[in-house]
């Protein structure tokens, strides 16, 4: 009996990792972001890059360095494409860190943290 209890838990644990094989990372998401401060400017970013508040990037925990991502603020509806080069928000409510100059092109940076929704760009 125990063992059938074991094969019956590792076939739901099997089945579950099917169905995060059909996940599309395409599929647009809703979160936060934030955007960097300047102290971080000449710094070198996870990807090995220096960091630029001019530059139109971002940070993500997941997503692969060099990934395009359109930013759409919900408030708004403005968007920008930002790449990814750098690894944050360390907040779980954040999805992204984004320089200051994306942050600047769909929101006004004194909000702090604006509602986004976004989705990666082929």
């Amino acid at each position: 009996m125990m063992k059938r209890a074991i094969l019956v838990i590792i076939m739901m644990i099997s089945t579950l990792g099917l169905y995060s094989f059909k996940y599309n990372t395409n599929d647009a998401k809703t979160s936060f972001a934030s955007f960097y401060h300047d102290k971080f400017n000449g710094r070198k970013t996870a990807s090995g890059e220096v960091f630029d508040n001019s530059k139109l990037t971002a940070a993500n925990m997941r997503l692969p360095f060099g990934t395009q991502v359109k930013i759409t603020n919900l408030r708004t509806g403005k968007s920008v494409v930002v790449r990814i080069n750098d690894r944050g928000p360390f907040h779980r409510t954040r999805a992204f860190d984004m320089t200051k100059a994306a942050f600047k092109e769909i929101g006004d940076h004194s909000s702090g943290t604006i509602p986004i929704e976004y989705e990666i760009v082929d």
